[in-house]
């Protein structure tokens, strides 16, 4: 077993400052960038491991199912993976996708620069190297105001609690927490 001794800290975001830059290509042929969202909305970016995920597309398509409930709270949301258009589509295809933006093409750049654990294929259904999955959450004015950065597939924010606690803080102008360093 060898040790990464070189690499002991990675990059923090820190709530409350603004959001990293971030452009994906979607599958409606459209690019999104998050510099250019509606600034009347919060934002909800969900990272996902791509198509060889069974978790990710039981927990994206379970988003998908909620996101009326995500949109009347003034919540958009977009889940994004380093997956290829085709594998995108795919993935799209196989969690049954309805209404849900899916974002595709992530690069290891956008993942670092969005503090995401990486991970690199250890099977042969696994990309080269791809995110693990994490949810953010992005005030109107573009300040991050949540994050759950995860490092496995299986452990991810419960969608029940999180539309309860969006519904709370977009109506209730709750501060931002994680600040402090």
């Amino acid at each position: 077993m060898t040790t990464q001794i070189e690499r002991t800290t990675s990059p923090k975001l820190i709530m409350g400052h603004p959001a990293p830059s971030l452009e994906v290509k979607t599958l409606d042929g459209n690019v999104w960038n998050l510099a250019k969202q509606p600034t009347d909305k919060y934002i909800a970016l969900v990272f996902y491991r791509g198509l060889h995920c069974p978790f990710c597309q039981e927990y994206v398509a379970n988003v998908d199912k909620q996101l009326a409930e995500f949109n009347r709270i003034g919540v958009n949301v977009i889940a994004i993976s380093g997956d290829t258009l085709e594998r995108a589509q795919e993935f799209k295809a196989v969690s049954k996708i309805e209404n849900l933006a899916i974002g595709y093409g992530l690069t290891p750049d956008d993942m670092h620069r969005w503090g995401l654990y990486i991970s690199k294929e250890h099977f042969e259904s696994e990309p080269a190297i791809f995110s693990e999955p994490a949810t953010f959450i992005i005030k109107p004015d573009g300040r991050l105001y949540y994050a759950n950065i995860g490092t496995h597939p299986f452990a991810r924010p419960d969608l029940s609690i999180l539309l309860r606690g969006l519904d709370y803080i977009v109506h209730h102008d709750y501060p931002f927490r994680g600040t402090e360093w």
